[in-house]
């Protein structure tokens, strides 16, 4: 006879039953114990996978992001549908100026392209841009700094008109004293610019004295004079430091390629097999540069234009061409030069260019900005037709 059943004899039936009533509460404790052990693995099985599908969806988010930036880089308007389709910008000028104006690994140039163009979204977006710099107690020299190092200034006349209207406007804002006027502040700013250019481009051998630079601005503060004082600190402000252009603005030669007559893709005919070839084209000095990317630190090719002509030609499903010539030397090669896939310059073997743009509009422009291209300075016009505005609103004696 064993203890149990010597013990379990000591019972009473009560007490038995009592006994076996809790054991069989025990082992229902035991069951919901084990229960709600399943239940918490379950439960913390389901966190731990919603966990992973949110660790997954933000991998996810930052990869489309990411793509999103290197789309933009390539082609801004691509660029910021993809990220407003992928739920990652929205559609409205202060998320897109956001964005521009604070997301890091953007290219300058491409910035400048969204920018400058004139549908009502990019023309809210450029405000809303401009209204992101705080230009309060900074002279102009210091404000423009600020202003040509968040994106790359755009080589169109009619583009660089609405940023810079849209940086004197803001800049007027924050310095409401300074000038009697944005137009004022518009001209200087000019100056400023191809004061810059003058002093620190290799290419320019008559260099803007203080004296030319004085002169030059004179009667632009609604028909007033500028104090002295204040045109030769900001002379000797960009005197002492050119601006400083972002390295990413798809070349090294900034000097160069800073404010260019024209530039925007367009394709060129080239190749052994001649086939057509989208290049990111630049218009500057008298030469056409051209880039694979507008990222390139080196331009594939460049075309000096001296001795050439430029004139519309017909193309079998190429509508809106243009040829580059000698008129002179027919049947020579022009002097040129490219950059073949294993990092070798070598002298272009084109007789011609042909070139093809997007429409007749931007064709006709382009042929027109090469024409003007030798003597044509790109600020010119723009300051020219300010100027006469000034100077016509002046109060006369």
């Amino acid at each position: 006879m064993t203890d149990c059943q010597m013990v379990s004899s000591d019972f009473t039936a009560d007490e038995k039953m009592e006994i076996e009533s809790i054991k069989m509460h025990k082992k229902d404790l035991l069951d919901d114990i084990q229960k709600l052990k399943m239940e918490i693995d379950n439960v913390m099985a389901g966190i731990l996978s919603f966990e992973s599908g949110e660790e997954n969806k933000t991998i996810e988010k930052s990869k489309q992001f990411s793509n999103g930036k290197k789309k933009f880089n390539m082609d801004p308007k691509k660029g910021i549908n993809y990220l407003v389709e992928n739920r990652l910008l929205e559609r409205n000028a202060q998320s897109i100026a956001e964005f521009l104006y604070k997301e890091e690994g953007l290219n300058k140039t491409a910035i400048g392209e969204f920018l400058g163009e004139r549908e009502e979204l990019h023309l809210e977006t450029l405000k809303a841009f401009v209204e992101l710099h705080e230009f309060s107690d900074l002279n102009l020299v210091q404000a423009l700094r600020q202003f040509l190092w968040s994106f790359r200034l755009p080589g169109e006349a009619q583009k660089i008109d609405r940023m810079m209207e849209a940086f004197a406007t803001r800049y007027c804002e924050c310095n409401t004293h300074v000038f009697q006027s944005t137009d004022t502040c518009y001209i200087l700013s000019f100056a400023i610019i191809m004061l810059n250019t003058s002093l620190h481009n290799p290419n320019v051998k008559d260099k803007t004295t203080l004296d030319r630079f004085i002169s030059m601005n004179r009667g632009i503060n609604n028909g007033e004079d500028l104090p002295n004082d204040l045109l030769l600190k900001l002379y000797e402000s960009i005197r002492n430091e050119p601006f400083k252009i972002p390295e990413d603005d798809g070349n090294d030669l900034t000097h160069t390629f800073f404010n260019p007559d024209r530039e925007g893709w367009l394709l060129k005919l080239g190749g052994r097999v001649k086939t057509w070839k989208r290049r990111w084209f630049i218009l500057t000095d008298n030469c056409l540069y051209y880039f694979e990317f507008t990222t390139d630190k080196e331009p594939r090719g460049i075309i000096p234009l001296e001795n050439l002509c430029v004139r519309e030609v017909p193309y079998p499903r190429k509508p809106y061409c243009l040829e580059l010539y000698n008129p002179n030397s027919r049947g020579q090669k022009i002097k040129a030069c490219k950059t073949e896939t294993d990092g070798r310059v070598v002298e272009g073997k084109h007789q011609s260019y042909t070139i093809c743009a997007a429409s007749a509009e931007e064709r006709d422009s382009w042929i027109e900005a090469i024409r003007a291209s030798i003597t044509k300075d790109p600020f010119y016009d723009l300051v020219s037709v300010r100027k006469k505005k000034v100077i016509n609103q002046a109060p006369q004696d």
